[in-house]
């Protein structure tokens, strides 16, 4: 597949992005409860819901571009992490802020260098990096001190990051025609 996505793109408002903030912060919380759930020693239930932040974040960054995709993971930060402390514990609200807005502008970036390569490089070379940090960034911040084997568990978890990393390709791959219809959509000036 060829990109036919432009690689200069308008200021989008943040208004014209609820679609991707919304899916964002949906699967931030939910993965934020879904992580105080232990499957076993080494694996919780959110190193399968949380890979979906990569998918929406790539799948902005294509239609939209780096700094939509910025805008998207900031409010999607404020959002979720305002609801996690709600829904999930404190510390791993904090945890997961942090981990996760360094671990989107790693991904970012790099999908926005990759852009141009073959159609699944991008997205998964940038979320397989940005999985190292993130995961490594929130075990450390919500379980240091804790009595969870928390380096255990980021072993896990990362392991299962990086497979959903592989299988949310093919998502990716069928959602792109539709990513590009909205984006010309959304380009379009208001009345």
């Amino acid at each position: 597949m060829t990109n036919s996505i432009p690689t200069s793109f308008p200021t989008w408002p943040l208004h014209r992005l609820w679609l991707p903030i919304l899916a964002m912060t949906l699967v931030i919380v939910v993965s934020n409860v879904a992580v105080m759930y232990p499957i076993n020693d080494w694996l919780t239930w959110g190193a399968f819901t949380y890979p979906f932040v990569f998918l929406v974040t790539d799948l902005t960054n294509r239609a939209v571009g780096p700094a939509g995709a910025r805008k998207v993971a900031w409010a999607g930060l404020v959002l979720a992490v305002v609801l996690s402390v709600y829904f999930a514990d404190w510390q791993i609200a904090l945890a997961s802020g942090g981990a996760f807005i360094s671990a989107q502008l790693l991904d970012i970036a790099f999908f926005n260098r990759m852009r141009a390569m073959t159609w699944w490089k991008a997205p998964l070379i940038g979320s397989i990096a940005a999985s190292v940090l993130d995961t490594g960034l929130f075990f450390f911040i919500a379980f240091y001190g804790s009595e969870m084997n928390w380096l255990m568990l980021a072993s896990g978890d990362l392991l299962v990051k990086w497979a959903m990393a592989a299988a949310l390709l093919m998502p990716y791959r069928l959602l792109l025609p539709w990513v590009a219809g909205i984006a010309s959509q959304v380009a379009k000036p208001a009345h």
